[in-house]
């Protein structure tokens, strides 16, 4: 079992480094290929005019100065992985409903789909008020992408997954929902500051459509959606 690795926060992200002791929990051989710096928000925008340069930062690890959906790409076509699933998170956000587009996370599950590679994007709300405990992610992901990698997995499709965030005390895998997601465009507006215009609007209070992933999610279970590409 070969998996790759990667995310849209950097490879320096707490995010992945909790993705990668879920794999070594499930004992399974995985190369990272993850971009050098930050891309949230970039969606599928891949590099096609522009050298991409790839350093490696350790045994199996690839800082890729791309995108997600570039890292995927690379990894495949110029540095010959044939993971059998890709990963890609723990994303530091939610990306439910509306964010399924925008997010460069989701983007990478996306980009091995096309090309008929297994994946899975997992991404951890957060409440502001909430420490987030990486470890507990780690041991809820292993368990997570095991019991999804077993489900029948049509062609064409892959799974956006959404862990909520739950108090310190509570150390078991919340519930799986498998759901849709979110038809609802969240509540967007901004505040107007002497250099031009800010996003001002709150994560938290976009609509919880019914027997969505934002209602499971802000519900306090992981919400669990088969995409298709």
């Amino acid at each position: 079992m070969h998996v790759l690795l990667t995310n849209d926060d950097g490879i320096a992200a707490p995010g992945l480094r909790a993705l990668e002791n879920a794999v070594k929990q499930l004992g399974w051989h995985y190369t990272v290929v993850a971009p050098a710096m930050e891309q949230s928000q970039c969606g599928h925008r891949v590099t096609t005019h522009q050298c991409l340069q790839v350093d490696p930062v350790g045994q199996n690890r690839h800082a890729v100065h791309g995108t997600p959906a570039d890292c995927v790409r690379l990894a495949v076509f110029a540095l010959g992985l044939k993971p059998d699933l890709v990963l890609s998170g723990v994303n530091a956000g939610g990306n439910m409903g509306q964010d399924i587009v925008i997010s460069g996370t989701v983007a990478a599950a996306r980009e091995a789909a096309y090309h008929g590679i297994r994946s899975m994007a997992l991404s951890h709300y957060m409440i502001r008020e909430l420490a987030v405990d990486w470890q507990r992610t780690a041991a809820w992901v292993a368990e997570i992408v095991q019991e999804t990698y077993a489900q029948d997995h049509p062609p064409s499709s892959f799974w956006n997954i959404n862990l909520p965030h739950l108090p310190a005390e509570k150390t078991a895998v919340p519930p799986r929902i498998l759901c849709h997601p979110a038809r609802s465009p969240l509540r967007v507006s901004y505040r107007q500051e002497p250099e031009g215009y800010v996003y001002d609007a709150s994560y938290a209070s976009r609509p919880r459509d019914p027997d969505s992933d934002v209602e499971a999610c802000f519900g306090g279970k992981v919400s669990v959606s088969l995409l298709q590409v």
